[in-house]
């Protein structure tokens, strides 16, 4: 029960002791790194009014002056705390979220560009930036925290967004960062082992991404791949109305056939089940396309977007033309020409499905051989490294094994887990990795494809000590001559 409930007025909330001021609500969370309990103290001394802690957390100061709450979930407490205090823009907006191990980024901007193709007015909160209004601005995380994610969806509706494209992580869905954020859709992509490190096993993982489609509601949709292995589950999960989509399952409702490849992008052609046609009131069972993209595992990308396109009533045409003059997304198998005969592709990958993905998709492509540049982040799931070794391995002629983040861990030590994985002898060690690229690309012949994965979009290095500017794509282009 709360004691020594005075009324006041409200000045802010937050469960960072160094922002509180007079007449501010202070809310005690326990994090990975802090605990919030232990910052109550200063709270109170800098003028916080109401104090709420976790329910068992231990003994609270004695102060007439403050309202002491106890609360069974704080950080679910605190999301719903931010979101009245800004006045519940959710509620205002049409927020879509997507989740899943990959594919989200490319989602959300193939979104994006639909949207802008229908005249809305889109807004993106993502692994690369949050944007509206031509604003951009640095994300801190993929999906942030309610104390900047609720300010940020009431200045979005405020300038008169109308549609909110979100990135929702495993860890923003297990931390309750988007608990009181009312979205009108939910996208899954996949499911692959990742995050192992924070959630441990992958039923853990599961259960975090499944949350996004729990809180949805019946007048919602679910939009499900259900190619992949966990579909049949969330399905039964959510209250929401499901859209399906796939390549391999004749069931769906948004299927691909026939697509033809090429380095220059994709053909292509969409086919609606029964139900979607009379769902959607569409007056044709397929529709051609065609695609700057590459690469089956984008085909799903594209599947994804349209089914949510549907869902918002967008005409096919329309959504045919915005992919058709879709020109890609920043670091996700983003082509740097060379002007050489050899061929350089930056991508984000960096799990062992993900690059088998990536892999996948160059190979018909490639007429000469195919070399990957790779690490493994530090202080992440180490049981991927040897995974991520073994499939590179397998799949490309040649593998450069060097640092990505290695954050706190020594980068020598990341580069042995890697290599346990590899049977074959088609690898190199370069620690360094603007020495590994340039490696590379000196090494590259006519028609070879190189591949430099798991930065992608990321334009610097985490070590211990400290960080520094790192762009591959600048790299790569110093190394041509370029800039």
């Amino acid at each position: 029960m709360p004691r020594n409930t005075q009324d006041f007025e409200i000045k802010g909330v937050t469960s960072d002791s160094r922002k509180v001021k007079a007449g501010f609500i202070f809310v005690a969370v326990k994090g990975n790194d802090f605990d919030g309990h232990a910052f109550i103290a200063e709270a109170i001394r800098k003028g916080a009014r109401t104090i709420i802690s976790q329910a068992g957390s231990g003994r609270l100061p004695v102060n007439k002056k403050i309202t002491f709450i106890e609360a069974a979930d704080t950080r679910r407490l605190l999301a719903e705390l931010m979101a009245e205090f800004h006045g519940q823009p959710s509620e205002k907006l049409k927020v879509v979220g997507i989740t899943g191990t990959n594919g989200k980024t490319t989602v959300s901007y193939l979104i994006e560009a639909i949207l802008k193709s229908a005249h809305f007015n889109p807004a993106v909160i993502g692994t690369i930036n949050y944007r509206f209004n031509n604003k951009i601005f640095i994300p801190g995380n993929t999906t942030p925290g309610p104390e900047r994610l609720q300010p940020l969806l009431a200045q979005m509706q405020k300038s008169k967004v109308d549609y909110v494209i979100t990135e929702v992580s495993s860890h923003a869905l297990d931390q309750a960062r988007v608990e009181a954020v009312k979205f009108i859709a939910g996208i899954f992509t996949n499911l692959t082992r990742d995050h192992l490190d924070y959630h441990h096993d992958l039923n853990s993982y599961f259960t975090a991404k499944s949350k996004l489609f729990t809180g949805l509601r019946k007048n919602n949709f679910a939009i499900i791949n259900l190619d992949d292995a966990h579909s049949t589950k969330l399905i039964k999960l959510t209250k929401a109305y499901v859209v399906t989509y796939g390549r391999l399952n004749e069931c769906a409702d948004v299927i691909v056939g026939n697509p033809s490849f090429s380095l220059g992008g994709t053909e292509l052609f969409l086919r609606f089940s029964q139900h979607a046609r009379k769902c959607f009131s569409l007056g044709y069972k397929k529709l051609k396309m065609s695609t700057s993209l590459i690469g089956e595992h984008n085909l799903y990308n594209i599947q994804a977007a349209v089914a949510f396109a549907l869902t918002q009533g967008i005409k096919p045409e329309i959504i045919k033309e915005a992919i058709r003059a879709f020109r890609g997304v920043p670091g996700r198998l983003e082509r740097i020409p060379t002007g050489r005969g050899f061929y350089v592709f930056i991508d984000y990958a960096h799990t062992e499905d993900a690059l088998a993905n990536v892999i996948k998709s160059l190979r018909p492509l490639c007429k000469g051989r195919i070399c990957v540049v790779f690490g493994c982040g530090g202080n992440r799931d180490k049981t991927k490294r040897p995974k991520m070794g073994s499939v590179v391995s397998r799949l490309a002629d040649m593998a450069i094994i060097t640092t990505d983040n290695p954050r706190s861990e020594e980068p020598g030590k990341i580069v042995d887990d890697i290599v346990k994985g590899i049977k074959k002898k088609n690898y190199r060690v370069i620690i360094n990795r603007r020495q590994a690229i340039k490696e590379a690309l000196s090494q590259a012949s006519n028609n070879d494809i190189i591949l430099i994965a798991g930065k992608g979009h990321e334009d610097c290095q985490i070590f211990k000590d400290r960080i520094i500017h790192f762009d591959d794509r600048e790299v790569v282009c110093k190394y041509l001559g370029f800039n």
